[in-house]
């Protein structure tokens, strides 16, 4: 049987971690590595100290998976010994994860992951702007969101693509 209650918080938990390997001045920076932002990213994201080595591990996975440079088998390490507890309560049955503390946001980044796989498939990709290392999840009704930010990539493209329309119309002109 396939269960899965994932939360929006989840999910932002995925893309913000799947977004902390940015390309900054054309080089690409790893917020993780840099012990005040990773800090600060953990605390934000109500993770600890304990679990980084776990959240950048599966990171590296999932941005590989999300891309289809890996298939989701390369997951299987980070779910090892994951299990789910029910609890009977008063109004119900309760899921909860059993898992180590330190894996615990790894593990809920990666059940977001196959959550929106499995809910809004293809709404979770890389930005079309082959410069940049961001992700986006599409909301548009018609899923056709190409870019991390219409603001700095979607803008970047459409003017390299407008340059690139213009060169091509200039050297026909000329020939």
């Amino acid at each position: 049987m396939e269960l899965v209650e994932v939360g929006l918080r989840d999910a932002a938990l995925l893309l913000d971690l799947l977004n902390t390997t940015p390309v900054v001045e054309g080089r690409q920076r790893d917020i993780l590595a840099d012990g005040a932002q990773a800090s600060t990213w953990l605390r934000e994201h109500g993770a600890t100290e304990a679990e980084l080595a776990e959240l950048v591990e599966a990171r590296n996975v999932l941005q590989a998976v999300v891309r289809g440079a890996e298939s989701a088998a390369a997951l299987e390490p980070h779910l090892n010994e994951v299990g789910l507890r029910a609890r009977a309560t008063t109004g119900g049955v309760r899921w909860e994860l059993d898992i180590d503390d330190a894996r615990r946001s790894a593990v809920r980044a990666i059940l977001a992951w196959d959550a929106l796989r499995v809910v809004s498939p293809g709404r979770l990709r890389a930005c079309g702007n082959p410069d940049c290392r961001l992700f986006l999840i599409d909301r548009s009704k018609p899923n056709t969101a190409r870019w991390c930010s219409m603001a700095t990539c979607g803008n970047r493209m459409k003017a390299r693509r407008h340059h690139q329309r213009a060169r091509t119309a200039k050297t026909d002109e000329q020939s």
